[in-house]
C-alpha cells in the first residue's frame, strides 16, 4: 500500500476548522490567527539578544498584542543554520520561566505558547500557564511531550523538521523526491504519534516547517502542496517571516525581507493556511485582512459594513 493510499484512508473532521488550546477554540474555517514571536535568546537570525531581560520581553508581547496577535510564542533556543548546539531543557526553562511568568500578569486573555521539544520545559511551561506548546521535532525527540500536552489539556503544533536539533539543517536531511508528499506523509504520522498518547485532533495543528531541514526550492515546494497537506484535516500553521528562503529568492537581507514574507503569507493563506507565526504583526494582519476580504465572499460583506461605519 502507498504511503498516499494510507492518509488518503484517514479518517478526518472537515468542517468547522477548530484548534483547540487550553483557554480556547479557535475557528480556523475562514479567519486566519495570528502568533507573535517573543525569542529570549542571545542567537536567533533575527532579533537574538533584544528580550532577554524579562520585563522588556514583556513590554515587547504587549506591543505585539496592540498590533493585533491572536497568541504570543515564547523561544529559548536558536534553530537557526548554525546555531551550535542545543541547549538542555535547564537552560531553556531558565531563559523562559522568567518571561512566561512576567507575561501571565500583562498579556491578558491572549494565550501563551511556547516552542520547545523538551518535555519538561513543556510541563513547566503549562504550569506557569501557557495555552499550547509548539515542537519543531513533531514528538520525534522526545514523544513524552504529547502525554504532557494531553494532561494539561494544551494545543499542540507538530512541525515537520528532520535530523533532530543537531541536524535540522544538515545537507543529508534536505533530499526529496516530491516534498509535499513526504512532508505530508511524515506529519501524519507525527499527528498518529500525538493521538495514540491522547492528545485530542481538535488540539493538533501542523507546520510544514518551512526552511528546516529544506533547501529554498523545497520551502517553495511545500508552501505550494499546501491543499496537499489541508488533506490531513488540521489546521496549517506556518512561519515564514524574514526566513532565508526569502532571502534566497529575492537577494534581501534579513531586516528586508518583509515584503517578500507578506507575500508568501497571502499566497500561503489562499492555498489553506490559517495560523501564521510571524514577528510583523500589524503588517500580517494587513496583509491577511484584505486577503480575506478578497477570497471570501462573507468577509467581502462584511468588511464594505466595516468600511461604511468607519466612513459614518
Amino acid at each position: 500500500m502507498r504511503q498516499t493510499d494510507v492518509v488518503e484512508r484517514f479518517e478526518v473532521a472537515r468542517a468547522p476548522l477548530i484548534f483547540a488550546h487550553r483557554f480556547g477554540r479557535w475557528d480556523l474555517t475562514r479567519t486566519p490567527r495570528i502568533v507573535g514571536i517573543l525569542n529570549v535568546t542571545p542567537d536567533s537570525f533575527s532579533d537574538g539578544g533584544h528580550f532577554v531581560e524579562p520585563r522588556e520581553a514583556a513590554r515587547h508581547a504587549e506591543r505585539l498584542i496592540e498590533e493585533g496577535a491572536d497568541a504570543i510564542d515564547v523561544g529559548g533556543q536558536s534553530t537557526r543554520p548554525g546555531a551550535g548546539e542545543p541547549v538542555g531543557a535547564d537552560e531553556e526553562w531558565a531563559r523562559i520561566g522568567p518571561t512566561i511568568q512576567a507575561l501571565r500578569a500583562r498579556a491578558g486573555s491572549v494565550p501563551i505558547s511556547v516552542d520547545t521539544y523538551h518535555a519538561e520545559v513543556a510541563r513547566r511551561a503549562l504550569a506557569e500557564g501557557a495555552a499550547m506548546i509548539n515542537d519543531v521535532t513533531a514528538l520525534a525527540y522526545e514523544p513524552a511531550l504529547a502525554d504532557v500536552v494531553a494532561e494539561a489539556e494544551a494545543g499542540l503544533v507538530l512541525m515537520h523538521s528532520r535530523g533532530g536539533p543537531s541536524g535540522f539543517h544538515d545537507a543529508e536531511m534536505k533530499d526529496y523526491d516530491d516534498v509535499a508528499d513526504e512532508v505530508r506523509w511524515e506529519l501524519y504520522m507525527a499527528m498518529r504519534r500525538a493521538l495514540v498518547r491522547s492528545v485530542p485532533e481538535e488540539a493538533i495543528a501542523l507546520d510544514p516547517g518551512v526552511g528546516f531541514s529544506k533547501r529554498p526550492v523545497h520551502s517553495v515546494g511545500v508552501l505550494r502542496g499546501l491543499p496537499r497537506l489541508t488533506d490531513l484535516g488540521r489546521p496549517l500553521y506556518i512561519g515564514v517571516s524574514r526566513k532565508s528562503f526569502l532571502g534566497a529568492l529575492t537577494d534581501e537581507p534579513v531586516d528586508g525581507r518583509l515584503a517578500a514574507g507578506l507575500g508568501a503569507t497571502v499566497a500561503a493563506y489562499a492555498l489553506g493556511a490559517r495560523i501564521f507565526r510571524t514577528h510583523d504583526v500589524r503588517a500580517t494582519r494587513d496583509a491577511l485582512t484584505l486577503a480575506e476580504a478578497l477570497l471570501s465572499e462573507g468577509a467581502v460583506v462584511e468588511t464594505a459594513a466595516v468600511v461604511e461605519e468607519r466612513r459614518a
